[in-house]
């Protein structure tokens, strides 16, 4: 239950956007939910998907364009988490056609409201602020949507070269970032149309789809220890540490996985997430039989894609369509996981080390910040087999640094507090709007 707050801020309508899968949700659901405990209304815009989930948590939903529905889908899973050309066709055939129904849903969603809150992806949010002048604060939950040629990501097109050559700094990434942004610049013609269209002046950024931060306020909901603040980000960006959220409509672990985990020693936890699981292809097949050759206990969790639920699993090995990571990861002995932001946060926050296996979008990028940390190893999707995963496994259940790195890491993101530094900011904005609306008057 959320502890109430003392609130510096009289009560304020905020209006939090986002959309994707659980893992582009939980960061704004945890952070709505502190704002709540500070006395504000939380308005959440989100895809129509999720209208229980909000509205099950006590918070006013309003729904948004694009729905985030494809992500329980299988096939379209598999296209579009493409490790290459993931983030392509998210962009082209996801939100950039519907981004005229977003802006009008986003604008009926702030009608009255004091502050909207967006992810970097809403890109009709940036639009929708300039328009109204409603106070803004825009949200960067992955480290590769800074793009930042100080510390480089993994670029999904280029992953072996940005990785090989990222040494060579701003000198050589600088232009190679602004010659990628402008000549991607035929994508978004429909955001510079409905731009036109709405009455606001043309921009000179590389690219909106990069470049879209509120020049107020950015929050980088992650660790400072997985990206810390580089000279080329947004000056006025706040890294607030993760906030975490983790609940299903059902409360704890289930009895059986609970039963399960009491009856002998920690586990290793093979998880794809919420989305990649739908395109688990033989993770979960390899992930057991490496398990058993290993001699290892094993909780898979298979998601909602009845194709992973196997009738015949090793014995010590159990499977469950979902559990609360936050409660299963700390009893684990080890954690196999995809990359995804969330899980990644969760996995430094057990002080468990991790095995990464990334299949798309930031996940590669996540996956090199983890090792460079020295709490994981990495094999690519396509490499993944089971003697692939017995040897890398190994290493981490043999090699102490692993478990000794990963509870130093476990006791630096527990000083964190994502949600309070989150809300702080939020508020230290809202207060600076309100101070400046006095000097108007």
């Amino acid at each position: 239950m959320q502890k109430k707050q003392q609130n510096t801020t009289a009560k304020k309508r905020i209006v939090i956007t986002t959309i994707g899968s659980l893992g582009d949700l939980h960061p704004y659901i945890a952070i709505a939910r502190g704002l709540q405990a500070r006395g504000h209304q939380v308005v959440f815009a989100t895809s129509k998907c999720y209208q229980n989930k909000i509205e099950q948590l006590g918070m006013e939903f309003r729904a948004i364009h694009p729905n985030s529905d494809w992500v329980n889908d299988p096939e379209m899973m598999r296209r579009r988490s493409d490790l290459r050309m993931g983030f392509i066709r998210v962009g082209r055939e996801w939100l950039i056609p519907e981004l005229r129904e977003s802006y009008e849903d986003i604008l009926a969603a702030t009608d009255g409201a004091d502050l909207l809150v967006s992810m970097l992806a809403t890109y009709s949010a940036r639009l929708v602020a300039e328009k109204t002048g409603i106070p803004w604060a825009s949200v960067v939950h992955i480290p590769l949507g800074f793009f930042s040629t100080y510390d480089v990501p993994i670029i999904p097109l280029a992953p072996v070269l940005s990785k090989k050559l990222r040494c060579l700094g701003p000198g050589f990434w600088k232009p190679l970032f602004w010659f990628g942004k402008r000549v991607s610049r035929f994508m978004v013609k429909p955001w510079y149309r409905l731009r036109a269209e709405i009455g606001l002046p043309p921009t000179k950024e590389g690219n909106p789809l990069a470049d879209s931060h509120s020049a107020d306020l950015v929050l980088a909901p992650f660790s400072k220890l997985l990206a810390d603040k580089q000279p080329d980000w947004p000056s006025q960006t706040v890294t607030t540490g993760f906030p975490f959220f983790d609940k299903d409509s059902k409360a704890g672990l289930p009895i059986k996985l609970s039963r399960f985990l009491d009856d002998g020693p920690p586990p290793i936890v093979f998880t794809l997430g919420s989305a990649i699981s739908m395109n688990a292809g033989l993770f979960y097949e390899h992930s057991a039989a490496a398990a058993k050759l290993l001699n290892q206990r094993a909780v898979l969790i298979v998601g909602k894609n009845v194709q992973n639920r196997s009738t015949s699993l090793p014995d010590g090995v159990t499977a469950m369509d979902y559990a609360p990571f936050s409660e299963l990861f700390p009893r684990a002995a080890a954690i196999v996981h995809h990359g995804g932001i969330g899980t990644t946060g969760l996995t430094m926050h057990s002080g468990r080390p991790m095995l990464i296996v990334p299949h798309a979008w930031d996940q590669p990028d996540n996956a090199e910040r983890a090792a460079r940390l020295g709490i994981a190893r990495i094999i690519p999707q396509h490499r993944y087999a089971p003697t692939r995963a017995i040897t890398e496994l190994r290493h981490l259940l043999e090699n102490p640094d692993y478990s000794r790195r990963a509870k130093e890491i476990q006791e630096e993101i527990r000083k964190e507090d994502g949600v309070k530094n989150a809300c702080d900011a939020l508020e230290q904005l809202l207060q600076k709007s309100r101070t400046l609306e006095t000097i108007k008057k």
